[in-house]
């Protein structure tokens, strides 16, 4: 009986840094990940067939498909095709399109849990926290974020790939089924907006410069109406202004140009402070 095959934890480990820091790579409209989901497995083919050059030729192949979702929470669809992909070597009833099919029917799915929570939540919860350092005068704040979203971004996805690897399929879709993502996603939902909420209160500025002088009384429309009413309430109004725009297409760059010329305009004919 030939002796069943079994990953080593270094060529784990070397497929998950793979991915980790190229996931990128040759990154193209055809295959989008597809060339770094094969070099994620390229230690997991050595190892499982050594001595089988033609195996490991179709096993790479077959990895090399189109591919495309979030890095840090789509890495589940590595780990499980690893875990199939072992099971495959020693003789298991798997298909290389039951391994694919994995793949596709996950990456869709994990990509928009993944962008929700990486891109949407915690990134920018990072970045405000930075931020507002850069501002304080802090120079080494922006080399420090780096250092912890790459921190972040490895930890999660490490501790992810292994979990899915080492629970498989029925574990990862029993997770995802049983809700618990998707209440934890907008508790980090509710304090991202709370936190955009404070950086935009603090950093975006916009004031009325229009004072009314009637029977020797001046009247400043910012502060005697505006900051009456509620302060910050112009920022407040320009940032959902800018998210109504958003939500009807409107690009980004023309929001910018949009934004721009309005300040521009408004200073000169004195309407913006």
């Amino acid at each position: 009986m030939a002796e069943k095959k079994k990953l080593s934890k270094k060529a784990l480990v070397n497929a998950w840094a793979n991915w980790a820091f190229w996931s990128h790579a040759c990154y193209n409209w055809v295959r989008m990940q597809g060339v770094g989901f094969a070099h994620t497995m390229v230690p997991v083919a050595k190892e499982l067939y050594k001595d089988d050059p033609e195996a490991k030729k179709e096993m790479l192949k077959r990895e090399m498909e189109f591919f495309n979702t979030e890095p840090e929470i789509g890495i589940v669809c590595h780990a499980l095709a690893i875990a199939m992909e072992e099971q495959r070597a020693n003789g298991e009833p798997i298909t290389g399109d039951m391994i694919t099919s994995i793949k596709t029917s996950l990456m869709g799915p994990l990509a928009g849990m993944g962008d929700t929570f990486f891109q949407g939540i915690l990134v920018p919860i990072v970045l405000a926290i930075f931020i507002d350092m850069t501002m304080s005068g802090m120079i080494a704040a922006p080399v420090i974020y780096a250092i912890v979203i790459t921190a972040l971004s490895a930890v999660i996805s490490y501790t992810i790939f292994f979990y899915s690897y080492n629970k498989g399929s029925d574990a990862v879709l029993d997770l995802i089924a049983s809700g618990v993502l998707d209440r934890v996603i907008s508790a980090f939902n509710i304090m991202g907006c709370t936190v955009m909420g404070a950086l935009a209160a603090s950093y975006v500025g916009v004031s009325c410069g229009i004072t009314i002088t009637a029977a020797g009384s001046t009247f400043n429309l910012q502060s005697q109406l505006f900051d009456a009413i509620m302060p910050k309430m112009l920022p407040l109004l320009l940032c959902l202004g800018c998210y109504t725009l958003l939500k009807k297409n409107f690009t980004a760059v023309k929001l910018m140009l949009l934004v721009a010329a309005i300040g521009v305009v408004g200073n000169l004919l004195g309407i913006l402070a």
